[in-house]
């Protein structure tokens, strides 16, 4: 897994609860919550390119998932 940078960030309390319950709902760290908005964000804009090493990084799908559905 890639080397993760450690910054400090200061935030209003109520953009920080807000992020709180928006992780939670997700079921995600608030940590990991901005740094999915950041990437998405950054994505959509073009100032981040998607790359291989990034999509290893990923949660990989459930064992069987693939196979749902069929009927």
């Amino acid at each position: 897994m890639a080397e993760r940078k450690a910054f400090l960030l200061r935030l209003d309390p109520r953009i920080h609860d807000a992020l709180q319950r928006w992780a939670a709902d997700e079921l995600r760290s608030v940590n990991a919550q901005i740094e999915f908005l950041l990437r998405r964000a950054l994505t959509e804009r073009g100032r981040l390119r998607q790359t291989d090493e990034e999509d290893d990084r990923r949660t990989p799908a459930r064992p069987g998932a693939e196979g749902r559905g069929d009927g």
